[in-house]
């Protein structure tokens, strides 16, 4: 897939030279309805016989649109989000940046500009989808042109309820991570390095591997979690308890900053520095503060127990399984 990384105004030698059909959209976190634009974006290719292309924006608009409500976090960082389409076989990902300059292009620019010196066929995107300043571009507007075809994707619903990136992250941060994990399709993941942390954890039974995210992914709900995790270049996974938060037994929970702590069940190696996949499974409760050590022992064993069972649903009895 070839990256293209733009900054307005698009230079010459960043157009698409060959004719394709394209998909337009921020899709952050790659959800299920993302998906649709995907699979239409697939067919209208082969239909047409065009190669396949991607137009998406970083950073989130809102950034320039809207700073009071910036989204600054992402259920899918940029390079995850290539690496994702590069899986879709896309044959070119156009990354725009999301600037004031940009925000500025009207409608009949971007069009001009963006679509059809793109030598773009064929545009796919959801209903929603908006261009131009003030947003004043829309899908009826591209359906009207005659330079290339429009297909416009409608919301795609999960009990009655459009599967959106909003909804997602009002999941994952409320600790529903069964209705995020659904809409999104697969299981919410972050990537990171294991880096050094306190080392208490190994003072009281439970090592922890203290993950930090190498991109600025949405985190979940503080809390505990069942989990599964990645490391490095090996296709095991690995099970475990995860805690997210800024752990209120030891620090002071104002000052304290967040942190991701993995307890892999059976494992006692040393793995600083190795870059991990933490897949998060279910939710099992909030963070509290504990009075003392003794009373958190106990929790975090029951916790781990009742991980194991839920983790054993979701693989087998298998320690550990290959993907």
């Amino acid at each position: 897939m070839k990256v293209i990384e733009v900054t307005h105004p698009i230079q010459e030698d960043q157009y698409i030279s060959e004719d394709v059909a394209m998909a337009f959209g921020f899709f952050d976190g790659m959800h299920k309805g993302h998906a649709e634009v995907f699979d239409t974006l697939e067919k209208k290719a082969q239909e047409s016989d065009l190669k396949k292309a991607v137009m998406t924006f970083d950073p989130h608009p809102s950034v320039v649109l809207n700073p009071k409500l910036k989204r600054t976090d992402y259920l899918t960082p940029i390079q995850d989000k290539i690496e994702i389409l590069e899986s879709y076989g896309i044959d070119y990902c156009i990354v725009i940046n999301f600037s004031s300059k940009f925000a500025n292009v009207s409608a009949e620019e971007f069009i001009q500009d963006y679509i059809i010196n793109n030598h773009v066929k064929e545009v796919i995107a959801g209903f929603d989808f908006t261009f131009g300043k003030f947003g004043k571009g829309n899908m009826l507007i591209l359906s009207e042109m005659s330079e290339f075809n429009t297909t416009i994707v409608s919301k795609q619903e999960i009990k009655s309820e459009k599967i959106s990136t909003t909804e997602i992250r009002k999941a994952l941060k409320s600790g529903e991570l069964q209705k995020a994990n659904d809409e999104l399709g697969y299981r919410y993941l972050i990537k990171g390095t294991v880096v050094q942390g306190e080392k208490r954890g190994r003072t009281i039974g439970f090592p922890t591997a203290n993950v930090q995210p190498s991109g600025d992914y949405v985190l979940p709900k503080n809390g505990v979690y069942a989990v599964s995790m990645k490391i490095g270049a090996e296709e095991i996974i690995y099970r475990g308890v995860a805690n997210v938060g800024v752990k209120p037994t030891f620090h002071d929970p104002s000052k304290a900053q967040v942190v991701i702590e993995v307890n892999l069940f059976d494992f006692h190696e040393n793995i600083y520095g190795e870059r991990v996949i933490v897949y998060w499974h279910h939710y099992l409760r909030p963070e509290v503060k504990f009075d003392g050590i003794d009373p958190l022992v106990e929790q975090m064993n029951k916790d781990k127990e009742k991980a194991k069972y839920l983790l054993s649903v979701d693989f087998g009895d298998e320690i550990s399984y290959n993907i």
